[in-house]
């Protein structure tokens, strides 16, 4: 089937100034891109031509880092997002229950909701979640996904008592006797809470796979990654995968202490698309969240005589997570949102490259990724680049929180906040996410705040990293791709690529940059088949 495209802008991401006439589409890859009298000369007989009347045809975009079995999960619990006080969590979670009907022996989740946003400026605890049911769990997640709240029964049901202590790395908000108070931060104790949760769910996770991929289409994405996947969650993405589930590609990194075994349990996976599902290689966390003030800094927040969060695991620990990677040619992705993250991380890459002369070369080879980069610094960034790591930088921070780090980093720190200027001087491969569910994977709004930066208060934040919509746009296309080693397929418009394509209803590169996140995707388009059409 070939499909003929002409009649407006097509943004072929090779270069700015590059303005093809027309893109042939043919078994589900590009077949020619320029004039649209050649296009024609290279139809064959019943292909199918599309007017884009106007609109704009470019790559369709590329999800650099997120969660989709998370979100997936997300699509039967109550969003709490626009939830403004306690009243309203315990409001929003109540009417939720009587909707579903909800009772002892059910559990209820929520996620979402905010303390930076909330009147109270501060977590729920088990007494605000008391007030909802004090017969059933109440679980709700914040919205970083490094913090959650649960009520009395829930805390009892996991057994977490006065007695529990805080595992390395998380804690448990408690109260002035010992006793826990229902807050829990970080993944080591909230695997204490969310494991047993999860498992007492009864869900359809394939159903749930079909709905969070139609939010990914909503927003022209064609790739997408689950950041951080367990065994347990591997073997379900697989099963998913066997039952022809994805429509979209799939990248999955393990957890890094289980990314071999894994492999090995599935070699068809491993580096190599099997049913739209791969494994690219391994995850690790070393720290938390910048809003929620368990980022790991290299000086105290502001406000603090010596309070800089705290690290996720030692530096021997991230040594060996590193140096095993390499050792077995692994692509490595940290989540870093923390400077002093960031430093634990490169001075791990630093030793690798040191153990031995061809190190170096291997190490730029396989690509590392350092995700987040919320408070990177420039000389970080320079060593990056000596390591060829890839910054993959939350820039939407600027927007949804770029008040909160203001407040809790300073004006100089919480103004460098998504240093994307810095990477593009010095010539990194820098992409952007959302981390969803964090955020909806809402590229156009990102590539607003890359060209914007300005905070949900209508405060101008560190306007000298602001980048052209141009450089913006490449961050979630064709550097993107090269993120996961696909740039030889995905990313531009360029002959012999996978027809992964959107058709936005105006061209980005001839918006003012301040509407930008007001252009609306019209059709997604994944190796030629339409799988998403705005109504």
């Amino acid at each position: 089937m070939q499909r003929l495209y002409y009649g407006g802008d097509i943004i072929t991401m090779r270069a700015e100034t590059d303005a093809p006439e027309a893109l042939l589409v043919s078994d589900g890859k590009i077949a020619y891109v320029g004039e649209l009298s050649e296009a024609r000369k290279r139809c064959l007989p019943g292909a199918e031509e599309i007017d884009l009347g106007g609109r704009a045809l470019m790559p369709s975009f590329i999800d650099a880092h997120s969660h989709i079995a998370m979100l997936a999960q997300y699509t039967d619990f109550v969003n709490l997002g626009k939830c403004e006080s306690f009243d309203d969590l315990v409001e929003t979670l109540t009417a939720w229950k009587e909707e579903k009907g909800l009772g002892e022996g059910d559990i209820l989740v929520g996620y979402g909701y905010d303390h930076n946003f909330l009147k109270e400026q501060a977590h729920p605890t088990r007494a605000v979640l008391d007030r909802v049911s004090d017969a059933m769990p109440v679980c709700i997640l914040h919205t970083s996904g490094h913090m959650c709240a649960a009520n009395s029964v829930l805390l009892r049901d996991c057994g977490i008592t006065a007695d529990t202590p805080d595992p390395e790395g998380g804690k448990f908000g408690r109260e002035a006797d010992g006793t826990p108070d229902g807050y829990v931060e970080e993944v080591p104790a909230l695997v204490k809470i969310l494991l047993p949760v999860f498992s007492r769910i009864k869900t359809d996770f394939n159903e749930q796979l079909r709905k969070a991929q139609e939010i990914y289409l909503k927003y022209g994405v064609t790739t997408v990654q689950d950041g951080a996947t367990n065994t347990a969650g591997f073997q379900k993405l697989a099963q998913a995968a066997g039952q022809g589930v994805f429509r979209l590609d799939v990248v999955s990194y393990i957890l890094a202490d289980e990314l071999e075994a894994v492999a090995a349990a599935y070699p068809a996976y491993d580096g190599q698309y099997r049913s739209r599902l791969k494994i690219g290689g391994a995850k690790i966390i070393l720290d938390g969240s910048p809003q929620g003030r368990s980022a790991w800094l290299s000086k105290p927040y502001e406000g603090e005589e010596s309070y800089r969060g705290y690290p996720a695991h030692t530096q021997e620990e991230v040594d060996r997570q590193v140096r095993g990677a390499v050792e077995n040619g692994r692509q490595i992705l940290a989540h870093c949102n923390g400077d002093a993250a960031s430093g634990q991380y490169l001075a791990a890459f630093e030793k690798a490259a040191a153990a031995s002369s061809e190190n170096l070369e291997k190490i730029r080879a396989l690509r590392p990724v350092m995700i987040h980069c919320q408070t990177v610094r420039d000389d970080q960034l320079d060593e990056m680049k000596e390591l060829g790591m890839i910054p993959s930088i939350f820039v939407a921070h600027t927007w949804y929180w770029g008040d909160v780090h203001l407040k809790n980093l300073g004006p100089e720190r919480g103004a460098h906040i998504s240093p994307v200027r810095a990477a593009l001087e010095r010539g990194l491969a820098y992409n952007f996410h959302q981390d969803t569910p964090v955020l909806e994977p809402d590229m156009l709004q990102t590539v607003w705040c890359a060209a914007n930066r300005v905070t949900r208060g209508g405060q101008p934040i560190g306007q000298d990293q602001c980048v052209s919509v141009y450089d913006a746009l490449k961050g979630v296309t064709c550097s993107a791709a090269y993120a996961y080693h696909e740039e030889d397929r995905k990313g531009t418009l360029e002959e012999g690529k996978l027809a992964d394509l959107v058709i936005l209803d105006h061209n980005p590169l001839k918006t003012d940059k301040r509407e930008i996140r007001d252009i609306q995707v019209l059709e997604t388009i994944k190796e030629g088949e339409s799988l998403y059409r705005r109504e």
